[in-house]
């Protein structure tokens, strides 16, 4: 009889403290929103609603930039396009999301670039207005700013 009041005491000790470790465990970080539309202007490639797509783990974020309305007039190659992505932080620096990521497209297809891999600190609040998207192919520089405020509002990390 000892033993088993000791094994259930024990199982009850050991239930207690995972108790105890998920309470003091750090939370997931998740921003919001996870997507945004913005209004940008591309010189060659054009102008138009554009989606922001966001991902967070911990200090890390992802962002990706698509648009039907935004249009490449030329062929591209996957992973050819060296896209900086920065960000307007209303809470301090401003946040660089870079990279070679983007799919094959053909001419006059709209443009995707990412995901653009980037770190940010709990609490940036991150939008593409008062930042921009340059883009570089074949050695031409290509930038894409917008003159109005991501919808619904800004990337809260």
């Amino acid at each position: 009889m000892p033993m088993k009041r000791i094994a259930t005491g024990a199982a009850l000790a050991a239930g207690g403290l995972a108790v105890t470790a998920l309470a003091f465990a750090p939370s997931a970080a998740a921003v919001t929103p996870t997507t945004a539309t913005v209004t940008a202007s591309c010189g060659i490639f054009g102008g138009g609603t554009a989606t922001l797509t966001a991902t967070q783990s911990g200090t890390s974020a992802t962002l990706t930039l698509t648009s039907s309305a935004i249009t490449t007039p030329l062929a591209l190659s996957a992973n050819s396009i060296a896209s900086t992505l920065t960000m307007a932080n209303s809470t301090g620096a401003n946040r660089v999301f870079s990279g070679t990521v983007n799919p094959a497209m053909a001419a006059g297809s709209p443009v995707t670039v990412g995901p653009l891999p980037g770190t940010v600190a709990s609490g940036d609040s991150l939008d593409f207005y008062k930042g921009s998207l340059k883009m570089v192919i074949f050695g031409v520089t290509v930038t894409c700013t917008s003159s109005a405020a991501q919808s619904p509002g800004p990337f809260v990390f």
